[in-house]
């Protein structure tokens, strides 16, 4: 008899199986150098931009990681450093105009894939699963 799957599990597969999905489909509309780790640290970006430090802590890496990960998404075109408004000394992360296509494309995607979930699941069991994993964020995500 086979052990049943943790629920962390349950829940990291069809989150790998949407992200394989995005990441394919990025590609095929010419965002191919975009990376998981790269977009670890890219969809934490506030809307008017993140310090470094920042996003290092919300995507759980080292400053230094997060400044190698910024600096190669910098390199692509997906987002420019610009100075912090609330204080010239630091600067901003903020997502560029190649970064924002490439979300555009990837919220089209996420609506194929969260379709046919729906269309498998049914409309009512969608909507808990949305409602139930919602009420999680509230003690598993402290950025929210």
């Amino acid at each position: 008899m086979t052990e049943p799957l943790n629920t962390g599990v349950l829940l990291f597969l069809p989150y790998r199986a949407m992200e394989a999905r995005v990441f394919a489909g990025l590609a095929a509309a010419g965002f191919a150098d975009f990376t998981p780790a790269q977009a670890r640290v890219f969809q934490r970006i506030a809307p008017g931009g993140s310090r470094l430090t920042d996003l290092a802590e919300q995507a759980g890496i080292t400053k230094q990681s997060a400044g190698f990960l910024v600096d190669q998404l910098e390199r692509s075109g997906y987002v420019e450093r610009v100075p912090d408004p609330a204080d010239g000394r630091a600067r901003l992360v903020r997502i560029a105009e190649r970064g924002a296509r490439s979300v555009e494309a990837s919220r089209g995607i996420v609506a194929e894939v969260e379709a046919e979930w729906t269309a498998h699941l049914g409309p009512r069991r969608m909507e808990e699963l949305r409602g139930i994993l919602s009420d999680l964020r509230e003690i598993t995500d402290p950025w929210r």
